[in-house]
């Protein structure tokens, strides 16, 4: 099993960036940014303590050919994520399209103050491959594909936000 954390600095107030992450039209955007092939946002429901979203993702991969042929070509997730309001915490788990019983990819996003208009954005990740001879190749490389995703995001988050300041 691997566990990481991932910082990124953005431009803008923890508010715009909730409320970016949390709206369909914002968040699907990103994902064209991120040039995923699908990201479509099935359900997004708000409750008096909780926003919950599912959505269903194919994104861009680049892994190695064991791992390519061992997911498959037509790789994809579905995710499951819940806003805390109180507590302010973006939670995840993403099913995978194929080896949903031998794959597991969740984790949970908070955003810092750092400055005027300038926030962290912290996200813990936990990944597992229980795939006999190649779960940590696996692993591995999902790690590298999500640390280049999450990477890229922060760009396209900036370049976005700096977008609405001019």
């Amino acid at each position: 099993m691997k566990r990481f954390t991932l910082h990124h600095e953005l431009d803008c107030s923890r508010e715009a960036m909730w409320t970016a992450f949390l709206s369909t039209p914002e968040i699907e955007n990103l994902y064209v940014d991120l040039e995923f092939p699908k990201y479509k946002v099935i359900e997004l429901r708000d409750t008096s303590d909780t926003i919950v979203r599912r959505a269903e993702a194919i994104p861009k991969l680049n892994l190695p050919g064991p791992v390519a042929k061992a997911v498959g070509a037509n790789f994809g997730y579905a995710e499951e994520g819940t806003f805390d309001k109180a507590a302010e915490v973006w939670r995840f788990k993403m099913t995978p399209s194929t080896m949903a019983d031998k794959l597991r990819h969740e984790g949970s996003m908070r955003l810092e103050d750092i400055g005027p208009g300038k926030i962290r954005r912290v996200v813990d990740l936990e990944l597992e491959a229980r795939v006999f001879g190649i779960g940590a190749l696996i692993e591995s490389a999902f790690e590298r594909q999500l640390r280049d995703a999450w990477d890229k995001s922060a760009i396209v988050t900036n370049t976005y936000f700096r977008s609405l300041k001019t």
